[in-house]
């Protein structure tokens, strides 16, 4: 595999994320004593740092490989709403498929750090399902994107925040069907068994246990693989993507399966790994057609953007160096 010449491709792809955007808050501070208020640490705050989370995190990453990236979404008409889309903008992720609404908060979540370790975390958000008037404002910003953009891949990246409706998947997944776009999705609970007709199911093992109610006490590629017929017999999908915490991930399509062992890292933070998973292997995906290659390259991103304290994007140099190591 000429990885170099598959990173330059990614430049060509054309790819969206829906679904509910994020600012996630950072305050970075030490902690000498403890309170006489109560049995809890004082953190003498020293810096703070704004970063993107949830969808826009997922942007990040694809727009950090290179990929022609947008978010549509919807955040509030509030300072905490053109701080996301500021930052976005910063990082050339298009927000013209973006809609202010009035009667929603932006998401924040306010984590507080001290010596790597997080303290706290604090979250300010409606999760609530968006209005019928906002829904059908998000759904004409889809139309219009799929019309002019003509992207390769769609992303739906839903985190029980209200952005992500059952008539809003439902509708996006036709229209992309209609239109030769893939689907990607990285569910959560409360829509989990919405996303019929997809092209990528990405859960995580623990979403699995809870989404089909069942216990596991061991893991391998049988059990697996009779996991994805049980998702795909609801779904209709054509890949289950399921991540395995550090036993690593495995796959399923009509031809195959395997399971990728994790590769042995410093893990610093586990917050936004998903995020950096999901953009890889649908972008890979988008590119190449082989899911075998997407879950490796995926799988080995997971874990360099785990030795970072919070989320942070992909490293496109240092995933480039990686997967010339471990799987050129």
């Amino acid at each position: 595999m000429d990885f170099k010449n598959l990173f330059e491709q990614f430049t060509d792809i054309k790819i969206a994320v829906i679904g509910d955007v994020m600012l996630d808050t950072y305050w970075w501070g030490n902690v000498n004593r403890i309170s006489p208020e109560a049995p809890v640490p004082i953190v003498a705050l020293q810096k703070n740092e704004l970063r993107l989370g949830g969808a826009a995190n997922v942007a990040l990453n694809l727009v950090a490989l290179g990929a022609n990236t947008s978010i549509i979404s919807i955040i509030g008409k509030d300072t905490e709403g053109e701080k996301l889309q500021s930052l976005l903008e910063q990082q050339n992720i298009n927000t013209t498929y973006i809609h202010q609404a009035a009667d929603r908060i932006t998401t924040n979540k306010t984590r507080v750090i001290s010596r790597n370790q997080q303290m706290m975390r604090l979250d300010a958000e409606i999760t609530t399902d968006v209005c019928g008037e906002t829904e059908a404002i998000l759904l004409k910003n889809i139309e219009k994107y799929i019309a002019i953009e003509k992207p390769q891949i769609i992303i739906f990246e839903d985190y029980n925040k209200g952005v992500l409706t059952q008539n809003i998947i439902e509708k996006t997944i036709a229209l992309c069907k209609q239109n030769n776009i893939l689907t990607a999705v990285d569910p959560k609970r409360k829509n989990f068994f919405s996303y019929v007709g997809v092209d990528i199911f990405k859960p995580n093992l623990a979403e699995v246990k809870e989404g089909l109610n069942v216990l596991l006490d061991d893991i391998n590629e049988t059990i697996l693989q009779d996991i994805h017929q049980q998702l795909k017999d609801k779904l209709q999908h054509n890949i289950s993507f399921i991540t395995l915490s550090e036993k690593g991930v495995f796959y399923n399509d009509k031809n195959d399966c395997n399971i990728i062992p994790t590769h042995i890292r410093s893990i610093a933070d586990v917050s936004g790994a998903g995020d950096t998973v999901i953009a890889v292997a649908s972008l890979v995906y988008a590119t190449t057609q082989n899911i075998h290659l997407a879950a490796e390259m995926a799988n080995i991103a997971g874990g360099l953007v785990c030795e970072e304290v919070g989320t942070a994007a992909i490293n496109k140099e240092k995933l480039l160096i990686e997967c010339q190591r471990l799987i050129g």
